[in-house]
């Protein structure tokens, strides 16, 4: 049995049982997520670990990330509400908000956690998971920056052969804002079931931080510039061991978990 612990201090994975550590998947995934936090391609490259709270405010959740009034996600049937002004994050980007109003520039941060959305559980949605996002802000940070961050990352997790493409998308947080493409880890781009022909599977969003989201946390847009990402721990996982049904992650069924 596996159980995942999280406060706001530090991040523990802790196992019940020996053979259940060499067997699980989802334990598999949760080393990705450490591999990510603790390899040279994030805190070898000057940065450090965020965390906040789960329990949000809409204006860390919402407005400070220039998330428009009538934006979808803020809808009650997209978000679980506690108050009129507080809710479980649906994303991990409040702890973005929180650093960059308490923290002195430059920042590099990585941003670890649960995160919560109103859906109902089927094979690709959970009311939880998890999520990494990363920032950075300072002078003179640039596109090419974040492309050579996250090029690094996805050879670092998938092998150096790895290739990405990166496209064009939106997202109130960030402009210009972009979703990456890697190689298909399982046809190496030569077109399978897997990326349905494509050669290329989606794993993560990226861009440059808003000019609004800087103004909404003190910092001065003509001066500084930063890049931010994430990407579900979930997903890669799901993606990387070809699982169908995210629910599998969650039941702690032996049947599913000895096969790993």
């Amino acid at each position: 049995m596996l159980i995942l612990c999280t406060c706001s201090q530090k991040t523990n994975f802790c196992l019940l049982n020996a053979k259940s550590r060499q067997q699980s998947i989802f334990y598999s995934i949760l080393l990705n997520r450490k591999k990510v936090l603790k390899g040279v391609i994030f805190l070898g490259l000057g940065f450090s670990i965020a965390e906040g709270p789960e329990i949000e405010t809409i204006e860390n959740n919402f407005d400070s990330l220039n998330a428009p009034k009538d934006h979808p996600s803020r809808d009650m049937s997209d978000t679980f509400y506690i108050s009129d002004d507080l809710l479980l994050r649906t994303q991990t980007s409040p702890v973005q908000i929180r650093t960059m109003k308490s923290k002195e520039l430059p920042i590099k941060v990585i941003s670890p956690g649960r995160c919560f959305r109103f859906d109902s559980p089927d094979a690709t949605h959970s009311p939880m998971f998890h999520q990494i996002e990363g920032l950075v802000v300072g002078k003179d940070i640039t596109m090419a920056q974040l492309k050579g961050t996250l090029e690094m990352y996805v050879k670092e997790l998938f092998g150096p052969e790895t290739k990405t493409k990166f496209r064009p998308h939106n997202f109130p947080f960030t402009e210009p804002s972009v979703e990456i493409d890697v190689t298909c880890f399982k046809c190496e781009g030569a077109g399978c079931s897997m990326c349905k022909k494509e050669g290329w599977i989606e794993i993560l969003g990226a861009g440059m931080v808003h000019p609004n989201v800087l103004r909404n946390c003190g910092i001065d847009p003509d001066e500084y510039s930063g890049f931010a990402f994430g990407m579900g721990v979930e997903r890669l996982g799901m993606l990387k061991y070809e699982i169908e049904d995210i629910r599998l992650l969650f039941e702690n069924d032996k049947r599913f978990l000895d096969q790993f």
